[in-house]
């Protein structure tokens, strides 16, 4: 029996828990993509009761993040290309737009902070640790779309990082991804630090471009 699931007394509701606990493990692929989520076993991994563990399936299917297969029941949801590069093209339109603001208006005590953002982004990637990564670069974006003046754009953002980001623990995970990304956000804050609204808007979208390639590419293997 998988233990690693097991949540602890909190302040937090047994749902919240249980939640926060399979979305991880999703992102983290310990429930592989069309995976059947079979309740008793869930039950038995977190230690909830079966209402609990409907609760959250019903969740995690309206955030896309499971799908109910007619005969089967509720499964890991595959992502589907078409809907993966919808995604893809909000998030170049938007984190470009965000970029370009941030560069051309972000005063000097918004960027330091989008710089010690960044630093717990760099920190991430040392780590190795695919989840540490993206919430370091959920943190550095919120910064970014907070010291760009963004905050509607950064709510449809917020609306769809559920998906982005098991888009995106697929893209961190792939071979040799942690130099170039790195190299990506970094040319991002240097033309923010530069005030170049355009190779701020150009680096972002640059970044997401790449990170878009590999999806496909990813998907289209599986």
């Amino acid at each position: 029996m998988d233990e690693t699931l097991r949540i602890e007394r909190s302040t937090k509701t047994l749902r919240t828990l249980a939640l926060e606990r399979m979305r991880e493990a999703i992102m983290d692929f310990r429930f592989q993509p069309g995976e059947r989520l079979v309740e008793r076993p869930l039950c038995d991994q977190l230690g909830v009761s079966r209402s609990v563990v409907r609760e959250v399936l019903r969740q995690l299917e309206a955030e896309g993040l499971v799908e109910i297969i007619p005969g089967h029941g509720p499964a890991v949801a595959r992502p589907d290309l078409n809907r993966t590069d919808e995604i893809y093209e909000l998030r170049a339109l938007l984190e470009g737009i965000a970029a370009r603001a941030c560069a051309q208006s972000a005063t000097d005590r918004q960027i330091a902070a989008l710089d010690r953002a960044f630093e717990g982004l760099l920190k991430a990637w040392a780590s190795s640790e695919p989840t540490k990564v993206m919430r370091a670069t959920t943190a550095f974006y919120e910064q970014l779309f907070d010291a760009a003046g963004k905050r509607i754009a950064w709510e449809v953002v917020q609306g769809l990082n559920v998906r982005i980001n098991q888009l995106r623990s697929m893209t961190i995970a792939s071979t040799d991804r942690r130099e170039p990304a790195i190299a990506e956000m970094t040319a991002i804050m240097n033309a923010i630090r530069s005030r170049n609204p355009d190779q701020a808007e150009a680096a972002a979208r640059r970044h997401v471009e790449q990170a878009w390639h590999i999806a496909q590419e990813l998907l289209r293997s599986r």
